[in-house]
């Protein structure tokens, strides 16, 4: 099969590799006709993890059953399917209590916990920008789509990663309707955080980046776009919100923020978080941030450490949540939004490419070029 193949750092390649298959009988062998390029990838991409060269990408991955194990008993073929980026098995203390970001048996590296496709530290799994993907335990982690899949694809397979994502930063932080919030980070995940909140009926969702295009997008939602290239984000928060600061507040960047003059800073979101949030406010964050990173410019954050302003933040008796998203808790019911025509995440997709392209896709994207938002590829169409 062709997939997408990481050569090393800003090299990757579509090459013919050995086809997926069933290897246990609780698997699931689906045709993936949806896949999109994830931040979350450009960390491998620019090789600031340790994921093994000849490895495939790819976490967020829609398309159609085409094999199943003989343990299955509610997956078929036909059936399409998108898949949570989170391999769980359904079964561990972690999974029964719906924490399945953090499976105890699909991660075979001691100590560790949670296992994902195609992501480094997350388990020996194979991504899904391919042709074909194996999916682990497939009656647990394949979502059934309904009957509008083929021509929703676009918005269903936000459902494997960045809308529950999204979704997730606004339940770390307890969005409830009326509050205002402020989110930092306009790529996929922020902009899905503020669609999140806006659903939730915010008051007031405040959107910091400095890329044009993505604030744009916020924008398209009735999210306030803030500049932070313009004047510091803190201060407009802190303008908007008449002194007091927002009552949520969204991290959506992670370890690998910059300011408006291109100096990475791994605790910038964090730190401009606790001043743009009020007294007693709480913060999600879902930006990825990993225990170490040998390649950051910060000393501390070599060792996977922040200068954090804990005294502010507990002199404000904040609340902080954080953690990657536990897709199974809400794919169902944002699945239902999609169906019912109450949300559509694929407001966000700039792009639609073939598999043959996925290498020009990630160097736009790595490149925040103007206009590239969310990038979907295709590698197969439905039948």
């Amino acid at each position: 099969m062709r997939a997408v193949v990481y050569n090393g750092p800003r090299q990757i390649n579509v090459e013919r590799v050995p086809d997926a298959r069933i290897e246990r009988p609780t698997d699931v062998l689906v045709r993936i006709t949806t896949t999109n390029i994830c931040g979350s990838d450009l960390h491998m991409y620019e090789g600031r993890t340790d994921f093994e060269t000849g490895r495939v990408l790819g976490h967020e991955n829609l398309g159609e059953v085409v094999e199943v194990g003989s343990a299955v008993d509610h997956v078929r073929v036909g059936d399409v399917v998108c898949i949570p980026f989170n391999i769980s098995c359904g079964f561990c203390a972690n999974c029964e209590k719906g924490l399945t970001a953090f499976c105890l048996t699909t991660n075979p590296e001691p100590g560790m916990a949670g296992a994902a496709y195609g992501f480094a530290d997350m388990g020996p799994y194979n991504g899904g920008q391919a042709e074909l993907l194996r999916v682990p335990y497939g009656d647990f982690n394949c979502l059934i789509l309904p009957d509008d899949a083929k021509e929703k694809q676009n918005d269903y397979v936000m459902l494997a990663d960045i809308w529950p994502t999204g979704w997730h930063a606004t339940q770390l932080a307890q969005v409830e309707a009326g509050d205002s919030v402020v989110i930092y980070g306009a790529g996929p995940v922020g902009l899905m955080a503020a669609y999140s909140a806006t659903l939730k009926s915010a008051s007031k969702v405040m959107v910091v980046d400095r890329h044009p295009d993505r604030l744009a997008k916020a924008e398209e939602i009735g999210a306030i776009a803030i500049d932070d290239s313009k004047s510091p984000p803190v201060d407009q928060v802190m303008e908007l919100t008449k002194g007091l600061g927002a009552d949520r507040g969204c991290e959506c960047v992670g370890y690998q923020a910059h300011d408006p003059q291109g100096h990475e800073h791994p605790n910038m979101t964090l730190n401009n978080l606790v001043k743009s949030v009020k007294f007693t406010g709480t913060i999600g964050v879902v930006g990825v941030f990993i225990p170490t990173d040998p390649g950051s410019p910060d000393d501390l954050y070599k060792q996977g450490e922040i200068a954090f302003d804990y005294g502010m933040f507990w002199f404000k008796g904040q609340t902080i949540g954080n953690g990657q998203c536990n897709v199974k808790r809400y794919n169902r019911q944002l699945r239902t939004l999609i169906h019912e025509g109450k949300a559509r995440p694929s407001w966000v997709v700039s792009h639609e490419l073939n598999l043959d392209d996925a290498p020009d896709g990630y160097e736009h994207f790595d490149r925040r070029d103007l206009g590239w938002t969310k990038v979907v590829i295709h590698p197969g169409e439905l039948s």
